[in-house]
């Protein structure tokens, strides 16, 4: 940073300098950033209700596997997934079930909202999506998946046809969400993370969503009926 660049400051209030150059000349007067440069610091915190958005991905598939394993982890009593057919998970993380049932165990809600495989919903999808890998073959692999599950407690699965078009993640105050595009499979749709800061923001409108849905599901098991 040299006097031809400062000066060039000075030259122009509205200019803003880069964030590198902001720290370097707020730690040589020894001063806060906020102090020389109020409207940029403003600009860059969010305080509205964006401030629940953590990270936005044009596709699920860029979401960093690491981001999913840590919001596993790290959840302590409730964890949602309410994905039509959620068959990635289980590639992508090979030890899923018994990481749940560990959470289960731990004292942790753990519920799956997915899609009845032989619903006409699900064949509509698959006429949409036209992909080889089915829908109702993805559900049938989760479900089979979930009979591992079976029996543990604190671990639920209900069918629901009205998640189509929008799969939720919910790991207590975090979730992600996809909503699906047109034909595209969720993989190619975007996903939104959030935080929960604030009582009926984003957070709560997409967790409102998931419970009524989640009330109105058909028990996957036969001895599991909605409350």
């Amino acid at each position: 940073m040299d006097i031809k660049t400062v000066s060039r400051w000075l030259a122009d209030e509205a200019r803003v300098p880069h964030p590198r150059h902001r720290w370097a000349a707020a730690d040589a007067l020894g001063v806060d950033e906020s102090v020389l440069w109020p409207e940029a610091i403003r600009n860059t915190v969010k305080i509205g209700p964006d401030r629940e958005i953590v990270t936005v991905y044009p596709y699920r598939s860029a979401c960093p596997k690491s981001v999913w394993r840590a919001l596993i982890t790290e959840a302590q009593s409730n964890i949602t997934i309410a994905g039509y057919t959620n068959y990635f998970l289980w590639l992508e993380h090979p030890n899923l079930a018994k990481a749940l049932k560990r959470k289960a165990e731990q004292g942790c809600q753990i519920r799956f909202l997915i899609g009845d495989p032989d619903s006409e919903v699900t064949h509509r999808r698959e006429d949409a999506e036209a992909v080889p890998l089915t829908v109702s073959t993805r559900i049938r692999i989760t479900l089979a998946e979930l009979e591992h599950l079976k029996g543990v407690s604190g671990i639920e699965a209900r069918f629901g046809d009205e998640h189509i078009a929008m799969s939720v993640f919910q790991f207590d105050d975090e979730m992600l969400v996809t909503p699906h595009l047109a034909k595209l499979v969720g993989h190619d749709s975007p996903m939104l993370h959030l935080k929960r800061y604030q009582d009926d923001g984003l957070y709560d409108r997409f967790a409102y969503h998931v419970k009524e849905l989640w009330s109105v599901g058909r028990g996957v098991w036969l001895d599991t009926a909605p409350a």
